[in-house]
């Protein structure tokens, strides 16, 4: 709530992210104990997104370079909030790799393939469709299609395979964002 009250526009993200990711776990056959892991590191994704300025978070325009370090830094910031807080899977891990992408081109630690935890693989998939179906300050929603093309085009690159086709699959099964209370 603290994160969606410093950034209106993405109201309703970190829970439209832990639906799908739930639903994506789901159809992976992962254990009840790994969706729940999903679920919560879904709603806590962007807790890191505290230690960004409202300016940037809000931004109307492309961020430069160094706005772009600012929030890319939010994994990390997550992290070490998240770090000493007893959870029975490792939710800051999960949180702080959300980011990351299975050929090594994301941050913030640059992590490839088998390196990044099955939850956090699910995570970014997830957090790609939100953000792409769904308006931002520099750009209007671009739809469930675009967002579908994107993670299919880049699956084995930079998405894992299992998860998107997981996320295609739910989808194809008539898979919608739950409206917020």
């Amino acid at each position: 709530m603290v994160i969606e009250m410093r950034d209106a526009y993405t109201s309703g993200h970190q829970r439209r992210v832990s639906q799908l990711a739930c639903a994506i776990a789901r159809e992976m056959n992962l254990s009840e104990e790994q969706i729940e892991a999903v679920r919560i590191a879904g709603l806590l994704h962007d807790i890191g997104k505290i230690s960004v300025p409202t300016d940037i978070l809000n931004k109307p325009d492309k961020l430069n370079n160094f706005e772009l370090g600012i929030v890319r830094n939010h994994p990390q910031t997550a992290f070490e909030i998240l770090k000493d807080v007893e959870f029975s899977q490792p939710i800051a891990e999960i949180v702080l790799q959300h980011h990351e992408r299975i050929d090594g081109s994301g941050y913030p630690n640059g992590l490839k393939g088998n390196q990044i935890l099955t939850e956090a693989k699910i995570l970014a998939v997830s957090d790609v469709v939100e953000a792409m179906a769904f308006h931002r300050p520099y750009r209007p929603a671009l739809g469930i299609a675009k967002a579908l093309e994107e993670i299919t085009t880049n699956s084995g690159n930079l998405y894992d395979p299992e998860a998107v086709k997981a996320c295609i699959a739910v989808f194809s099964r008539g898979f919608n964002f739950k409206k917020e209370r």
